[in-house]
């Protein structure tokens, strides 16, 4: 038989190798009911300060719509605001689903978000309705534009207007007239006013591109020009006669960005068109990645180089569009700037604290990252948070700058809980989170600081959310306890995850975890699955309730295998600068060397794992870095399952690639040593790709060149593609578990499960 028929009967086995019985119903369990399923408080919304807060509820009196419900935060007690009945449009139509919605400054108008469709990764564009609480009225926002093509409508100060993007442009719509004013109109395919592009929504979390003023006389605002930019296709061979065909303007490494930069816009239409921000450089070679107004008249603008070395503050004259620099730092791999917010309706700004007179930012410039009070007059930065140990994240400032509320750990890489510290450092940080309550501890502050919805969970057990007072974190009541998934995953989470700890070369600890079978004995050998990330996008070691993902484990376990993870140096853990950075311009190449370690040091310190039976699986970077291991230790990992992985770093986009590994043509090196498919005649064990071919973020293009090479090389192996399935491969009825029985089928067939 000629060698490519050989590979195609090789790729048709993949989707038709069978599991147990027992993984297969495992499995059903977990993807295709509702036996685990996650229930989530909200989407919530604080109001008058943190006196109330607004929930979206299931209504007792239509069957498959929401209620809108107030809670007064101190009493508990409650009322509905807007009920299912009054969503509906006309008489005969089905409610409105609420899908998102923000309130104006007193509460007294909302914004419902509704009938969404994705840009790329999030659902950002649809319909927004506007409903008035004292005349119990609803009507649709965006006059005559077609339904689903509003984007990130928000209320003026005053909450008199409302702001919105449509077809790339913005527009000002009067809520008492109706009147609707474009403020751009030179919106296009290439030219975007008020949203991004793929790569700054994908890497910066930049979506929602403009700001009202405090005075609400003017909007700041985005603009993006991608001309130049080089489109990506996509194509959609199913659902038509002839394909579909997808452009995306994606720059990746090394080549052309869209130019960005910072507009102001007259909303009364008094000052003709856009006056620009005259920040410096090429447009096209920095960053914006965080915008938002200090007063009526100056607009603080965040702007990273190309390279990520260097980030500069600066405040614009909104009138004269002159700049002026007020802070900068600077760090000899990267700038590890926050990402922007969590939702459609919160944008991130600045943490501003003495009235706007300083802003708190995150610096790792002492080798921890620490958050320091930037002055805006340029003067030096103080430290906040002292220590040997890193701030994962600022929550919030109270309204008098006394204290700040922060994420941190100092003492396990493996868990999140809450501090606060005194802003005049009169006293050092304190836990707030109570002792004894080990695990990851997520909060969302209210703007007095006075609450909190506080959720928590630990790796077997599923998160709660509840309220609580602060500073004390006393506990007000339960929102959320998810008890139907408590009792069900009490029956698959035994025996307990085990955290531990492995020494590698140079005397370094890596943190790990490992799950066993349930009827486990430590006389005899177990089969190991590593399951790998290893990027500096993510941690896979973290004591908190992993989801659809741990039961996969979990059900694997189940079936006979020892599961491991193991976050090794340039992962995102809180372990300083120096752990983090040690990893840049060499991507790949320091993952597989510690992942590999780490498997022979745990198999040092427990006689039970069978080294001659290892796999390992990942997704995205953990893709990447299964290939890595596969090719680069042939000798120790005998199956692999790589999903939608980065074969070729020179394929992945401009802003994560370089940030990490520099520009390409300063490191041609460094490139060719990470990228796996350099070192793909190592392969000797059996190999699993999976790629979805739809996926917008790391394309199919890499792992069909790793194909090729495969081919040329004369590797047998496995590949499964599924049809117009993004990143995540998730689109359409029973994706999920077809993906993960092939995975946990794979295993099975190629990595016999059970003792010896």
């Amino acid at each position: 038989m000629p060698l490519r028929a050989l590979v195609v009967l090789l790729c048709l086995l993949a989707p038709i190798i069978q599991a147990s019985d027992e993984l297969q119903a495992r499995l059903n369990r977990i993807y295709a009911s509702d036996a685990f399923q996650l229930r989530r408080f909200g989407p919530a919304r604080w109001i008058r300060g943190g006196a109330a807060f607004t929930t979206v509820e299931p209504s007792p009196s239509v069957d498959g719509a929401d209620d809108l419900v107030e809670h007064d935060t101190n009493t508990g007690s409650r009322s509905v605001i807007l009920s299912a009945s009054q969503l509906k449009p006309g008489k005969d139509d089905k409610p409105l689903r609420i899908e998102d919605y923000s309130w104006d400054s007193d509460a007294k108008r909302l914004l419902i978000f509704t009938n969404s469709q994705k840009v790329w990764r999030s659902k950002s564009r649809g319909d927004y309705w506007l409903f008035e609480r004292a005349s119990g009225k609803l009507k649709k926002l965006g006059g005559d534009k077609p339904a689903k093509s509003l984007m990130f409508a928000k209320f003026s100060p005053d909450g008199s207007r409302v702001a919105w993007v449509s077809g790339n442009n913005l527009y000002v719509e009067e809520l008492e007239t109706g009147n609707i004013r474009a403020l751009t109109s030179d919106g296009s395919d290439t030219l975007v006013n008020g949203t991004s592009d793929w790569v700054y929504e994908e890497e910066l979390n930049v979506r929602d591109g403009f700001r009202w003023s405090p005075d609400g006389r003017n909007l700041a605002f985005l603009q993006f020009d991608s001309s130049g930019v080089q489109q990506f296709s996509l194509i959609n061979n199913t659902d038509s006669l002839y394909p579909k065909v997808t452009n995306i303007p994606y720059p990746k490494a090394g080549t052309k960005n869209s130019a960005v930069r910072v507009g102001v816009v007259s909303v009364d239409g008094k000052a003709a068109g856009a006056r620009w921000l005259a920040v410096p450089g090429d447009a096209r070679e920095n960053y914006v990645f965080r915008m938002e107004w200090m007063d009526g008249n100056r607009v603080t603008v965040a702007q990273l180089n190309r390279k990520q070395n260097k980030a500069v503050v600066y405040l614009g004259d909104a009138a004269s569009g002159a700049v002026t620099p007020i802070f900068s730092d600077t760090d000899a791999a990267w700038v590890d700037v926050p990402e922007n917010g969590v939702g459609l309706f919160e944008p991130r700004g600045f943490d501003w604290l003495n009235g706007r007179k300083s802003f708190v930012w995150l610096s790792e410039r002492d080798e921890w990252r620490h958050a320091y009070s930037v002055p805006v007059n340029g003067k030096q930065p103080a430290l906040l948070t002292p220590g040997d140990w890193d701030v994962e994240g600022v929550l919030a400032a109270d309204p008098e700058s006394r204290f700040l509320y922060f994420i941190a750990s100092p003492g396990n890489a493996t868990e999140r809980y809450l501090y606060r510290v005194a802003l005049d450092g009169a006293s050092a940080p304190v836990r707030v989170t109570p002792e004894g309550r080990s695990g990851v501890h997520t909060y969302r502050v209210s703007p007095d600081c006075r609450w909190a919805f506080h959720t928590w969970s630990q790796f077997d057990r599923p998160p709660v959310t509840e309220l609580i007072s602060l500073p004390d974190h006393k506990t007000v009541r339960v929102l959320e306890e998810n008890l139907k998934l408590r009792a069900n995953a009490a029956s698959v989470t035994e025996p307990a995850v085990e955290f531990l700890q492995v020494r590698v070369a140079d005397g370094l600890t890596l943190d790990g975890w490992l799950l066993k079978p349930r009827n486990f004995d430590p006389a005899k050998k177990y089969p190991l699955i590593v399951h790998v990330y290893g990027e500096p996008a993510g941690t896979t070691v973290v004591n908190a309730w992993g989801g659809d993902g741990a039961l996969f484990h979990r059900a694997l376990a189940e079936d006979g295998y020892l599961i491991a993870s193991f976050d090794n140096r340039g992962t995102p853990a809180p372990k300083g600068r120096a752990w983090r950075k040690a990893v840049y311009g060499a991507v790949g190449v320091l993952s597989a060397k510690e992942q590999t370690e780490a498997v022979y040091a745990l198999a040092r310190q427990r006689a039970y794992i069978d080294l001659n039976r290892v796999g390992v699986w990942g997704w995205s970077g953990g893709g990447s870095n299964t290939l890595n291991l596969m090719f680069r230790s042939p000798e120790l990992f005998r199956v692999g399952v790589s999903v939608a992985p980065v074969p070729d770093q020179k394929l992945y986009d401009t802003i994560y690639q370089e940030r990490y590994m520099g520009l390409p043509e300063e490191n041609v090196e460094g490139y060719r040593m990470g990228s796996p498919i350099n070192f793909a005649e190592g392969l000797r064990g059996k190999l699993l790709v999976v790629h979805g071919t739809g996926d917008d973020n790391v394309h199919q293009q890499g792992t069909e060149k790793l194909v090729n090479r495969l081919i040329e090389l004369g590797k047998r192996f496995d590949y499964m593609a599924y049809p117009n399935r993004t990143h995540s491969i998730s689109e359409g009825p029973g994706t999920s578990l077809h993906v993960r029985r092939l995975i946990a089928e794979y295993f099975e067939r190629y990595l016999p499960a059970g003792a010896r």
